[in-house]
Protein backbone atom coordinates (compact mmCIF):
# COMPACT_ATOMS: atom_id res chain seq x y z
CA UNK A 1 0.00 0.00 0.00
CA UNK A 2 2.81 2.35 0.92
CA UNK A 3 4.69 4.23 -2.11
CA UNK A 4 8.01 2.59 -1.02
CA UNK A 5 9.53 6.27 -2.94
CA UNK A 6 7.96 7.65 0.02
CA UNK A 7 10.74 7.87 2.55
CA UNK A 8 9.55 7.08 6.31
CA UNK A 9 10.17 9.99 8.90
CA UNK A 10 10.99 9.86 12.09
CA UNK A 11 8.73 11.57 15.26
CA UNK A 12 9.00 11.73 18.57
CA UNK A 13 5.29 11.34 19.71
CA UNK A 14 5.41 14.62 20.77
CA UNK A 15 6.28 15.80 17.49
CA UNK A 16 2.61 13.88 16.36
CA UNK A 17 0.07 15.48 19.58
CA UNK A 18 -0.02 17.58 22.62
CA UNK A 19 -1.89 15.75 25.30
CA UNK A 20 -4.63 18.12 26.48
CA UNK A 21 -5.46 18.16 29.87
CA UNK A 22 -8.00 20.75 30.68
CA UNK A 23 -9.36 19.37 34.03
CA UNK A 24 -12.44 19.73 35.10
CA UNK A 25 -15.28 18.65 37.83
CA UNK A 26 -18.42 16.98 36.53
CA UNK A 27 -21.00 19.44 37.93
CA UNK A 28 -18.94 22.34 36.17
CA UNK A 29 -18.25 20.76 32.82
CA UNK A 30 -21.45 22.07 31.03
CA UNK A 31 -20.79 18.95 29.05
CA UNK A 32 -23.58 16.22 28.24
CA UNK A 33 -21.20 13.32 28.23
CA UNK A 34 -18.88 11.46 29.90
CA UNK A 35 -16.78 8.69 28.34
CA UNK A 36 -14.89 5.95 30.68
CA UNK A 37 -13.05 3.46 29.63
CA UNK A 38 -15.80 1.24 30.29
CA UNK A 39 -17.61 2.72 27.24
CA UNK A 40 -14.46 2.55 24.81
CA UNK A 41 -14.52 -0.34 22.67
CA UNK A 42 -11.37 -2.23 21.92
CA UNK A 43 -9.84 -1.53 18.47
CA UNK A 44 -13.07 0.87 17.43
CA UNK A 45 -12.54 4.26 16.87
CA UNK A 46 -15.78 5.07 17.73
CA UNK A 47 -17.14 5.71 20.77
CA UNK A 48 -20.55 4.29 21.05
CA UNK A 49 -21.68 4.53 23.81
CA UNK A 50 -21.26 7.39 26.93
CA UNK A 51 -22.71 8.25 30.35
CA UNK A 52 -24.26 11.23 32.24
CA UNK A 53 -21.76 13.47 33.90
CA UNK A 54 -24.46 13.67 36.78
CA UNK A 55 -23.11 10.16 37.39
CA UNK A 56 -19.39 10.85 38.14
CA UNK A 57 -17.57 12.47 40.71
CA UNK A 58 -13.95 14.45 40.96
CA UNK A 59 -12.03 15.85 38.54
CA UNK A 60 -12.42 14.56 34.74
CA UNK A 61 -10.55 15.57 31.63
CA UNK A 62 -12.21 17.82 28.67
CA UNK A 63 -12.20 16.76 25.62
CA UNK A 64 -13.43 18.70 22.06
CA UNK A 65 -14.71 17.20 18.63
CA UNK A 66 -12.13 15.33 16.82
CA UNK A 67 -9.66 14.77 20.27
CA UNK A 68 -8.32 11.34 20.70
CA UNK A 69 -9.39 9.41 23.93
CA UNK A 70 -6.27 6.96 24.83
CA UNK A 71 -6.84 4.87 27.55
CA UNK A 72 -3.40 5.06 28.93
CA UNK A 73 -4.92 2.10 32.08
CA UNK A 74 -4.26 -0.94 31.04
CA UNK A 75 -2.99 -0.19 27.32
CA UNK A 76 -3.18 -4.06 26.34
CA UNK A 77 -7.15 -3.30 26.20
CA UNK A 78 -6.23 -1.29 23.05
CA UNK A 79 -9.15 1.42 23.69
CA UNK A 80 -8.31 4.57 20.96
CA UNK A 81 -11.44 6.27 19.75
CA UNK A 82 -11.96 9.81 18.55
CA UNK A 83 -14.34 12.27 20.37
CA UNK A 84 -17.33 13.73 18.02
CA UNK A 85 -18.65 15.75 20.15
CA UNK A 86 -17.41 17.73 23.62
CA UNK A 87 -17.35 16.00 26.91
CA UNK A 88 -15.09 14.87 29.65
CA UNK A 89 -13.35 11.58 30.52
CA UNK A 90 -12.27 9.67 33.21
CA UNK A 91 -8.52 10.70 33.82
CA UNK A 92 -7.35 7.19 33.30
CA UNK A 93 -7.25 8.22 29.62
CA UNK A 94 -5.24 10.62 27.71
CA UNK A 95 -7.08 13.53 25.81
CA UNK A 96 -4.81 13.94 22.53
CA UNK A 97 -4.83 16.55 19.91
CA UNK A 98 -2.66 15.59 16.61
CA UNK A 99 -0.31 18.10 15.26
CA UNK A 100 -1.50 18.57 11.73
CA UNK A 101 1.80 20.05 10.75
CA UNK A 102 3.69 16.72 10.77
CA UNK A 103 0.44 14.08 11.03
CA UNK A 104 -2.94 14.30 9.23
CA UNK A 105 -5.79 14.40 12.19
CA UNK A 106 -7.11 11.75 10.56
CA UNK A 107 -4.51 8.84 10.43
CA UNK A 108 -2.98 9.81 13.28
CA UNK A 109 -5.74 7.48 15.41
CA UNK A 110 -5.63 4.64 13.15
CA UNK A 111 -1.68 4.66 13.81
CA UNK A 112 -2.56 4.33 17.30
CA UNK A 113 -4.41 1.06 16.63
CA UNK A 114 -1.61 -0.18 15.31
CA UNK A 115 0.33 -3.26 16.74
CA UNK A 116 3.37 -0.94 16.35
CA UNK A 117 1.83 1.38 18.49
CA UNK A 118 0.38 -0.98 21.32
CA UNK A 119 3.26 -2.82 21.88
CA UNK A 120 5.67 -0.05 22.23
CA UNK A 121 3.19 1.96 24.41
CA UNK A 122 2.63 -1.60 26.68
CA UNK A 123 6.27 -2.00 26.96
CA UNK A 124 6.68 1.81 28.65
CA UNK A 125 3.79 0.94 31.41
CA UNK A 126 4.48 1.23 34.80
CA UNK A 127 2.39 -0.71 37.53
CA UNK A 128 1.60 -4.57 37.84
CA UNK A 129 -1.64 -4.54 38.69
CA UNK A 130 -2.82 -2.14 36.31
CA UNK A 131 -0.18 -1.10 34.03
CA UNK A 132 -0.56 3.03 33.38
CA UNK A 133 1.75 5.04 30.30
CA UNK A 134 2.36 8.43 31.20
CA UNK A 135 2.71 11.41 29.06
CA UNK A 136 6.80 11.80 29.41
CA UNK A 137 7.13 8.28 28.52
CA UNK A 138 5.38 8.20 25.50
CA UNK A 139 6.55 11.70 24.62
CA UNK A 140 9.82 10.74 23.74
CA UNK A 141 9.06 7.85 21.71
CA UNK A 142 9.73 7.65 18.27
CA UNK A 143 8.03 6.55 15.34
CA UNK A 144 8.51 6.20 11.71
CA UNK A 145 5.49 7.65 9.39
CA UNK A 146 4.88 8.62 6.06
CA UNK A 147 4.80 11.99 4.46
CA UNK A 148 1.83 13.86 5.04
CA UNK A 149 0.58 13.26 0.91
CA UNK A 150 1.07 9.67 1.90
CA UNK A 151 -1.05 9.97 4.57
CA UNK A 152 -4.09 11.20 3.15
CA UNK A 153 -3.84 8.47 0.75
CA UNK A 154 -3.94 5.92 2.90
CA UNK A 155 -6.88 7.44 5.17
CA UNK A 156 -8.91 7.19 1.97
CA UNK A 157 -8.08 3.37 1.96
CA UNK A 158 -8.77 3.41 6.14
CA UNK A 159 -11.84 4.99 6.07
CA UNK A 160 -13.68 3.53 3.61
CA UNK A 161 -12.84 0.35 5.38
CA UNK A 162 -13.85 1.81 8.50
CA UNK A 163 -17.33 2.97 7.30
CA UNK A 164 -17.70 -0.78 6.48
CA UNK A 165 -16.64 -1.77 9.79
CA UNK A 166 -19.21 0.70 11.19
CA UNK A 167 -22.10 -0.39 8.70
CA UNK A 168 -21.51 -4.18 10.07
CA UNK A 169 -21.24 -2.92 13.43
CA UNK A 170 -24.62 -1.65 13.54
CA UNK A 171 -26.21 -4.71 11.61
CA UNK A 172 -24.43 -6.77 14.67
CA UNK A 173 -26.29 -4.12 17.09
CA UNK A 174 -29.45 -4.63 15.41
CA UNK A 175 -29.80 -8.03 14.83
CA UNK A 176 -28.39 -8.54 18.92
CA UNK A 177 -31.60 -6.35 19.63
CA UNK A 178 -33.90 -8.61 17.79
CA UNK A 179 -32.25 -11.72 19.91
CA UNK A 180 -33.04 -10.18 22.82
CA UNK A 181 -36.63 -9.03 21.86
CA UNK A 182 -37.55 -12.15 20.75
CA UNK A 183 -36.23 -14.45 23.68
CA UNK A 184 -37.50 -11.93 26.11
CA UNK A 185 -41.29 -12.62 24.02
CA UNK A 186 -40.91 -15.81 24.14
CA UNK A 187 -39.84 -16.36 27.97
CA UNK A 188 -43.16 -14.42 28.62
CA UNK A 189 -45.08 -16.86 26.49
CA UNK A 190 -46.36 -13.61 24.37
CA UNK A 191 -47.19 -16.01 21.15
CA UNK A 192 -50.01 -17.57 23.73
CA UNK A 193 -53.13 -15.88 24.76
CA UNK A 194 -53.79 -15.41 28.79
CA UNK A 195 -51.56 -13.55 30.98
CA UNK A 196 -50.71 -13.51 34.31
CA UNK A 197 -48.66 -10.56 36.30
CA UNK A 198 -46.09 -10.07 39.02
CA UNK A 199 -44.63 -7.33 39.89
CA UNK A 200 -41.24 -8.36 39.66
CA UNK A 201 -41.63 -10.66 36.81
CA UNK A 202 -43.98 -8.50 34.56
CA UNK A 203 -46.53 -10.53 32.58
CA UNK A 204 -46.29 -14.07 31.58
CA UNK A 205 -48.24 -16.86 30.18
CA UNK A 206 -50.63 -17.74 32.55
CA UNK A 207 -50.57 -21.10 32.50
CA UNK A 208 -46.38 -21.33 33.58
CA UNK A 209 -45.51 -21.86 37.01
CA UNK A 210 -43.84 -19.06 38.34
CA UNK A 211 -41.08 -20.46 40.79
CA UNK A 212 -38.29 -19.08 43.01
CA UNK A 213 -35.07 -20.39 41.09
CA UNK A 214 -33.89 -22.21 44.30
CA UNK A 215 -36.75 -24.33 44.42
CA UNK A 216 -35.63 -25.43 40.65
CA UNK A 217 -31.92 -25.84 40.96
CA UNK A 218 -29.58 -28.64 42.75
CA UNK A 219 -27.30 -26.34 43.99
CA UNK A 220 -25.38 -23.32 43.98
CA UNK A 221 -21.83 -22.69 44.81
CA UNK A 222 -19.84 -20.56 45.13
CA UNK A 223 -16.02 -21.11 43.61
CA UNK A 224 -12.37 -21.02 44.84
CA UNK A 225 -10.95 -18.25 47.19
CA UNK A 226 -7.17 -19.36 46.75
CA UNK A 227 -5.58 -17.04 44.39
CA UNK A 228 -4.55 -18.14 40.48
CA UNK A 229 -1.52 -17.52 38.58
CA UNK A 230 0.82 -18.29 35.66
CA UNK A 231 1.37 -21.85 37.03
CA UNK A 232 -0.36 -24.77 38.15
CA UNK A 233 -1.61 -28.10 37.53
CA UNK A 234 -5.74 -26.73 36.73
CA UNK A 235 -6.69 -24.09 34.59
CA UNK A 236 -9.28 -21.90 37.01
CA UNK A 237 -12.23 -19.66 34.85
CA UNK A 238 -13.08 -16.40 35.99
CA UNK A 239 -15.66 -13.77 35.54
CA UNK A 240 -13.72 -12.08 32.36
CA UNK A 241 -14.25 -15.89 31.23
CA UNK A 242 -18.09 -15.07 30.86
CA UNK A 243 -19.14 -13.73 27.71
CA UNK A 244 -22.38 -13.80 25.68
CA UNK A 245 -23.60 -16.29 27.12
CA UNK A 246 -20.89 -19.15 26.80
CA UNK A 247 -18.08 -20.18 28.95
CA UNK A 248 -14.74 -18.92 27.17
CA UNK A 249 -10.83 -19.92 27.94
CA UNK A 250 -9.77 -16.08 27.81
CA UNK A 251 -6.70 -15.14 30.33
CA UNK A 252 -6.51 -18.12 32.01
CA UNK A 253 -4.71 -18.59 35.46
CA UNK A 254 -4.22 -21.77 36.79
CA UNK A 255 -3.85 -23.25 40.20
CA UNK A 256 -2.81 -26.49 41.99
CA UNK A 257 -5.54 -28.51 44.17
CA UNK A 258 -5.52 -31.47 45.99
CA UNK A 259 -8.00 -34.22 44.89
CA UNK A 260 -10.61 -33.48 46.95
CA UNK A 261 -10.90 -29.83 45.92
CA UNK A 262 -9.97 -30.75 42.53
CA UNK A 263 -13.50 -32.91 42.96
CA UNK A 264 -15.60 -30.21 44.74
CA UNK A 265 -14.88 -27.23 41.93
CA UNK A 266 -14.11 -29.62 38.70
CA UNK A 267 -17.16 -28.23 36.04
CA UNK A 268 -19.38 -30.34 34.22
CA UNK A 269 -20.46 -29.53 30.92
CA UNK A 270 -24.14 -28.03 31.38
CA UNK A 271 -23.33 -26.26 34.41
CA UNK A 272 -24.00 -22.35 34.32
CA UNK A 273 -21.72 -20.00 35.84
CA UNK A 274 -23.13 -16.43 37.70
CA UNK A 275 -20.68 -13.61 38.05
CA UNK A 276 -22.05 -12.33 41.58
CA UNK A 277 -19.21 -9.50 41.68
CA UNK A 278 -18.16 -7.24 39.20
CA UNK A 279 -19.16 -3.84 37.95
CA UNK A 280 -22.44 -2.55 38.13
CA UNK A 281 -22.51 -3.03 34.14
CA UNK A 282 -21.21 -6.58 34.03
CA UNK A 283 -22.22 -8.25 37.24
CA UNK A 284 -24.50 -11.28 36.72
CA UNK A 285 -23.33 -12.03 33.48
CA UNK A 286 -24.28 -15.83 32.85
CA UNK A 287 -22.58 -18.69 30.90
CA UNK A 288 -23.09 -22.38 30.42
CA UNK A 289 -19.83 -24.30 30.82
CA UNK A 290 -19.57 -26.40 27.18
CA UNK A 291 -15.31 -26.66 27.44
CA UNK A 292 -13.32 -29.99 27.57
CA UNK A 293 -10.75 -30.03 29.94
CA UNK A 294 -10.33 -30.10 33.96
CA UNK A 295 -11.40 -26.42 34.86
CA UNK A 296 -12.70 -24.72 37.94
CA UNK A 297 -13.66 -22.01 38.67
CA UNK A 298 -12.96 -18.54 41.07
CA UNK A 299 -14.85 -17.37 43.61
CA UNK A 300 -16.54 -14.54 42.26
CA UNK A 301 -18.73 -17.28 40.16
CA UNK A 302 -21.57 -19.62 41.33
CA UNK A 303 -22.28 -22.32 39.55
CA UNK A 304 -25.99 -23.37 39.41
CA UNK A 305 -27.01 -27.27 38.47
CA UNK A 306 -30.47 -27.41 37.16
CA UNK A 307 -32.62 -30.08 37.09
CA UNK A 308 -32.45 -30.73 33.60
CA UNK A 309 -35.61 -32.54 33.41
CA UNK A 310 -37.81 -29.13 34.66
CA UNK A 311 -34.93 -26.54 33.66
CA UNK A 312 -32.64 -26.85 30.42
CA UNK A 313 -29.52 -25.07 31.71
CA UNK A 314 -28.88 -22.84 28.26
CA UNK A 315 -32.68 -21.70 29.14
CA UNK A 316 -31.84 -20.74 32.32
CA UNK A 317 -28.72 -19.06 31.10
CA UNK A 318 -30.70 -17.53 28.38
CA UNK A 319 -33.32 -15.99 31.08
CA UNK A 320 -30.74 -14.56 33.33
CA UNK A 321 -29.48 -13.25 30.38
CA UNK A 322 -32.09 -11.52 29.34
CA UNK A 323 -34.47 -8.30 30.29
CA UNK A 324 -37.01 -10.62 32.14
CA UNK A 325 -34.17 -12.00 34.60
CA UNK A 326 -31.83 -9.48 34.55
CA UNK A 327 -34.02 -6.73 35.95
CA UNK A 328 -34.79 -9.34 39.00
CA UNK A 329 -30.85 -9.87 39.33
CA UNK A 330 -30.54 -6.52 39.11
CA UNK A 331 -33.29 -5.85 42.12
CA UNK A 332 -30.91 -7.49 44.10
CA UNK A 333 -27.68 -5.91 43.46
CA UNK A 334 -25.69 -4.44 46.78
CA UNK A 335 -23.24 -1.55 44.93
CA UNK A 336 -19.72 -1.19 46.68
CA UNK A 337 -17.34 1.86 45.86
CA UNK A 338 -16.37 0.15 42.64
CA UNK A 339 -18.04 -3.61 42.91
CA UNK A 340 -21.80 -4.64 42.63
CA UNK A 341 -22.87 -7.44 44.41
CA UNK A 342 -25.70 -10.22 43.80
CA UNK A 343 -24.91 -12.82 46.71
CA UNK A 344 -26.39 -16.76 46.12
CA UNK A 345 -29.20 -16.07 48.38
CA UNK A 346 -30.76 -13.20 46.88
CA UNK A 347 -30.20 -15.16 43.09
CA UNK A 348 -32.50 -17.68 44.34
CA UNK A 349 -35.10 -15.82 44.72
CA UNK A 350 -35.22 -14.36 41.64
CA UNK A 351 -38.57 -15.56 40.23
CA UNK A 352 -38.69 -17.89 37.00
CA UNK A 353 -41.68 -18.83 34.79
CA UNK A 354 -41.33 -22.05 33.82
CA UNK A 355 -42.52 -23.59 30.78
CA UNK A 356 -42.78 -26.94 29.32
CA UNK A 357 -39.32 -28.49 28.53
CA UNK A 358 -39.53 -28.87 24.75
CA UNK A 359 -40.56 -25.12 24.21
CA UNK A 360 -37.47 -24.28 26.45
CA UNK A 361 -35.04 -26.02 23.39
CA UNK A 362 -37.22 -24.57 20.95
CA UNK A 363 -36.11 -20.97 22.76
CA UNK A 364 -32.70 -22.12 22.75
CA UNK A 365 -32.78 -23.47 19.61
CA UNK A 366 -33.60 -19.88 18.09
CA UNK A 367 -30.94 -18.39 20.69
CA UNK A 368 -28.16 -20.83 18.81
CA UNK A 369 -29.55 -19.76 15.17
CA UNK A 370 -29.30 -15.83 16.20
CA UNK A 371 -25.74 -16.18 18.31
CA UNK A 372 -24.19 -18.35 14.79
CA UNK A 373 -25.14 -15.20 12.73
CA UNK A 374 -23.96 -13.04 15.20
CA UNK A 375 -20.56 -14.99 15.25
CA UNK A 376 -20.61 -14.72 11.33
CA UNK A 377 -20.97 -10.71 11.57
CA UNK A 378 -18.20 -10.59 13.71
CA UNK A 379 -15.83 -12.27 12.29
CA UNK A 380 -16.29 -10.29 8.87
CA UNK A 381 -15.64 -7.15 11.54
CA UNK A 382 -12.40 -8.80 12.48
CA UNK A 383 -11.59 -9.46 9.02
CA UNK A 384 -11.86 -5.34 8.23
CA UNK A 385 -10.32 -4.92 11.51
CA UNK A 386 -7.22 -7.52 10.26
CA UNK A 387 -7.43 -5.08 6.88
CA UNK A 388 -6.75 -2.31 8.26
CA UNK A 389 -4.01 -3.25 10.84
CA UNK A 390 -2.32 -4.93 7.86
CA UNK A 391 -2.28 -1.54 6.03
CA UNK A 392 -0.77 0.29 8.78
CA UNK A 393 2.06 -1.91 9.48
CA UNK A 394 2.73 -2.15 5.89
CA UNK A 395 3.07 1.84 5.73
CA UNK A 396 5.29 2.20 8.84
CA UNK A 397 7.44 -0.16 8.25
CA UNK A 398 11.12 0.61 6.95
Amino acid sequence: MLDRSSKLIPYRFDELADQINDRVLPEEADVERYVGLEHLEADSLRIRRWGDPSEVESTKLRFQPGDIIFGKRRVYQRKVAVADTEGICSAHAMVLRAKPENVLPDFLPFFMQSDLFMERAISISVGSLSPTINWKALAREEFLLPPIKEQARLVKALTASMRIQSELQNSLDALRAVTVATIDSRMRGKSFSGYSHHERVGFFHHNWPLRPLGKEINSAQYGLSEEAGSAGKYPMLRMMNLENGRVVENDIKFIDLSVTEFDRYRLKKGDVLFNRTNSYELVGRTGVYTLSGDHVFASYLVRLTTNRERLDPEYLCAFLNAPIGRRQVMSFATRGVSQTNVNATNLKKVLIPLPPLKYQRETVEILQANRSAVEAIKDRINETKRLIANVISEATSP
